[in-house]
């Protein structure tokens, strides 16, 4: 566990969200404090709410009820695209890469928030001045470094495994130069030796890059193996908040995934 987490103000503080769809009641009452350096845990079955509470929180779809705060400032109901200019990237349950395109490419529109606003729209790189192209792909080549990427970085992205694909869209949120990350089902569709490399590169972004991680994953033995502490939601309620160990043994969490209606992915 890390535990040289700074007390004092966290890195994402909500406060009684609510979220309705119509007459659905998507997440009701949650509560969620994440520290600085953490790395938490999201879990549930689905339906559960997990991707909702994303959503909120990136201003997608912003609670009907309660509060968000970033580092102390209320964010609540703040456009999506003002939200990750506070430090805040997240990557996508589907991947979000762009087919005929290769990995280098890929990762470098993953600056585009540090870019100047008529290049961000048009994503013309070679509008940029040869400066600020420099800078920008120093840090491309330095995270492509760090996820050892580099066998890969010339080719399309469509061409590659769903591990590397997956690697691939970590990178592009790690060049946005984040201080919150939001991972959503990174592992997902991996096998083991994919989901332990992923695992340490998230160990190694926290560790190394200094960054807090919201962690939202199905699979337990990435949530207990790798997280400080952990949410479990069911039917968009909290059944369990604290460290792993624990909270896998709850009544109502064991309940949630091994004998409730919901089934686990």
């Amino acid at each position: 566990m890390h535990g040289d987490k700074q007390t004092g103000v966290p890195v994402l503080e909500c406060r009684g969200l609510e979220r309705r769809f119509g007459g659905l009641v998507a997440l009701t009452g949650v509560n969620l404090r994440i520290e600085r350096a953490e790395i938490f845990g999201l879990v549930g079955p689905n339906g559960s709410g997990k991707t909702t509470m994303t959503n909120a929180i990136t201003g997608f779809f912003p609670p009907q009820v309660g509060s968000i705060s970033l580092n102390g400032r209320d964010i609540t109901g703040m456009a999506p695209h003002k939200v990750a200019t506070l430090g805040v990237a997240r990557t996508f349950q589907n991947l979000a890469l762009f087919n005929g395109m290769s990995v280098l490419d890929n990762i470098l529109l993953g600056r585009h928030i540090h870019m100047k606003a008529g290049v961000a729209k048009t994503a013309l790189y070679w509008w940029l001045s040869r400066k600020d192209e420099m800078l920008h792909r120093l840090k491309v080549e330095e995270i492509i470094d760090f996820l050892q990427l580099q066998s890969v970085r010339d080719e399309l992205v469509d061409s590659i495994p769903i591990g590397l694909k997956k690697r691939v869209e970590l990178a592009r949120a790690l060049v946005a130069e984040p201080s919150f990350l939001i991972l959503d089902e990174p592992m997902a569709g991996m096998n083991q030796e994919e989901k332990e490399y992923m695992a340490r590169f998230i160990l190694d972004a926290r560790d190394e890059r200094h960054v807090t991680v919201l962690l939202i994953e199905h699979h337990m033995d990435v949530i207990t193996g790798i997280c400080d502490r952990m949410m479990v939601l069911s039917y968009g309620e909290t059944i369990g908040t604290g460290i792993p160990s624990a909270v896998m043994k709850d009544e109502r969490v064991i309940k949630a995934y091994l004998g409730g209606a919901h089934a686990t992915h």
